[in-house]
């Protein structure tokens, strides 16, 4: 399996890709605007992305919506503003678009910390134990799992295994154990996690909480137990944008990487959101995988269509396997 075409990018990174100046002048939103046109390409926008790639976005949502929005669309070129996990995962769902990414060092530590290889062996010690894995990871691991999850259906689809079937959960080994709580599993679980969601600090986090008592946490499940264990909603990305539009609350603590505040704030402009503090100083709890997205490194990307993703036949067809899976399932509990 390939994640791009490592000819071509070699070729592209002698050549100084990343080096190309922009002229300052430059109205960016008009010039990618323009191009899309052009091109025929949408945009997809994660929510942890700038601000300003949210509102060049043709769509904005979780690495799943995403993906499906892409599978819909008419366009002849993806440019997915995230991570490249999400990226394969929009060009498994769409294998005849050509999928382009703006910066292929867009990984993702949760991903990164399930390699495949290192993983098939893991399996090997639970032969009887049907896999379920988080649709945050690469198209290998997908490859290797029985059904695919998010964080909005990840309960409903692990419920819906008989109560005696073993499963093995990766690769977040916070959300397996949110999940094994709320549904008295005992999945065995991959020792992978978001380096971001695990840097929240609980005493501080109370701290704030004892400062704003009108505030509500809310968290993503990401999050370590300690932290979950505050929140008034704990909910996918998508899930805790759409409780702060419906809360009655006016001010809310969030747990999840700030991108998302944008969204917030511009959902529910009355409204005070708050980024959750962390173990550190810094504003750490920015993903820097996602932010090393620009718009400018857009434009370049989209000027000239690479870096593009690439996945062999095999890869796809396997992958999607486990996604339409979690896909039949999500639709048999929505009737």
């Amino acid at each position: 399996m390939e994640i791009v075409d490592k000819v071509k990018w070699k070729e592209i990174e002698r050549k100084g890709f990343y080096d190309i100046e922009v002229e300052p002048t430059i109205d960016l939103f008009y010039e990618i605007e323009k191009l899309k046109k052009e091109k025929n390409a949408i945009i997809l926008a994660h929510y942890y992305q700038d601000a300003d790639i949210q509102d060049i976005a043709d769509f904005v949502g979780d690495s799943l919506g995403l993906a499906q929005q892409a599978a819909k669309t008419e366009a002849d070129i993806i440019l997915f503003a995230g991570v490249h996990f999400m990226a394969e995962t929009a060009k498994i769902l769409s294998p005849k678009k050509k999928v382009i990414l703006p910066d292929l060092n867009a990984g993702c530590s949760l991903s990164d910390s399930a390699p495949a290889p290192l993983f098939a062996e893991f399996k090997k010690k639970y032969p009887d134990h049907k896999v379920v894995t988080y649709v945050n990871c690469s198209a290998a691991l997908k490859t290797m799992s029985d059904v695919i999850v998010t964080s909005k259906n990840a309960i409903q689809i692990v419920n819906s295994f008989p109560p005696d079937q073993p499963l093995i959960f990766a690769p977040d080994k916070n959300l397996g154990a949110y999940i094994n709580k709320i549904t008295g599993r005992n999945m065995v679980l991959w020792n992978g996690a978001c380096m971001v969601h695990e840097i929240f600090n609980h005493k501080k986090i109370s701290d704030l909480l004892a400062s704003h008592p009108d505030a509500e946490l809310i968290a993503h499940p990401e999050c370590e137990a300690s932290v979950l264990s505050l929140a008034k909603y704990i909910g996918s990305t998508y899930g805790l944008l759409e409780y702060t539009k419906k809360s009655s609350a006016n001010k809310f603590i969030v747990a999840t990487e700030p991108g998302i505040l944008h969204q917030m704030q511009k959902s529910s402009p009355q409204k005070i959101f708050i980024p959750a503090p962390t173990n550190h100083t810094c504003a750490c709890n920015n993903c820097p995988h996602m932010k090393l997205n620009t718009l400018e490194k857009v434009y370049i990307c989209l000027k000239y269509e690479v870096p593009e993703l690439i996945l062999d036949d095999e890869t796809i067809q396997k992958a999607l396997i486990p996604i339409q899976k979690m896909l039949e399932i999500s639709a048999q509990h929505s009737l």
